[in-house]
């Protein structure tokens, strides 16, 4: 066989843009709710323990405390939410695509010869909505693992299922 190292064109190159992409489910945004009120009410007894403890709060500095500390709390649950909305995955062939972020969109596309290790997690909230988490572990690339919360448990078993027949198939 001859060996060939063709040069690519920017147009020859995959577009992953267009792969369409898997939203959590639905119920998952009950479970980040509940994440950003348990978060919301501990910065709610912060504020009010910090008032408690101020001596001389002129009305104007309690309003503008009160008014910033709310703020910061329904900052929490609108971002905490976006970041919901924004994450999405896909399985293809060869590779695992998995989309995040609240300001800007980032995704991590990472090839099943990269994975090494797959986990399902299943805390607390999420297993009373009947959800897990996927965590593909791989090959000593800083930052390459990949966490998808928010997939029905049966889905993430079977999703764990291919990834391990993939890594199988590697060996």
């Amino acid at each position: 066989m001859e060996f060939t190292n063709e040069p690519l064109t920017i147009e020859q190159l995959p577009q992953f843009e267009h792969v369409p992409l898997q939203p959590l489910q639905a119920s998952y945004a009950k479970v980040v709710a509940l994440q950003a009120l348990g978060f919301d009410l501990v910065l709610l007894l912060v504020a009010c323990f910090v008032y408690a403890k101020a001596d001389d709060f002129s009305s104007m500095e309690a309003l503008v405390f009160w008014g910033g500390s709310l703020l910061c709390i329904g900052l929490v649950a609108v971002m905490m939410y976006i970041s919901y909305r924004k994450k999405a995955y896909a399985f293809r062939e060869h590779d695992v695509l998995f989309q995040y972020g609240i300001i800007s969109t980032n995704t991590k596309i990472i090839p099943y010869n990269r994975v090494q290790h797959v986990a399902l997690h299943e805390g607390f909230l999420s297993r009373n909505f009947g959800l897990a988490q996927v965590e593909i572990y791989t090959a000593g690339v800083h930052g390459g693992d990949i966490k998808i919360p928010g997939i029905l448990k049966e889905d993430a078993e079977r999703i764990k299922q291919l990834l391990m027949g993939k890594i199988q198939k590697e060996l």
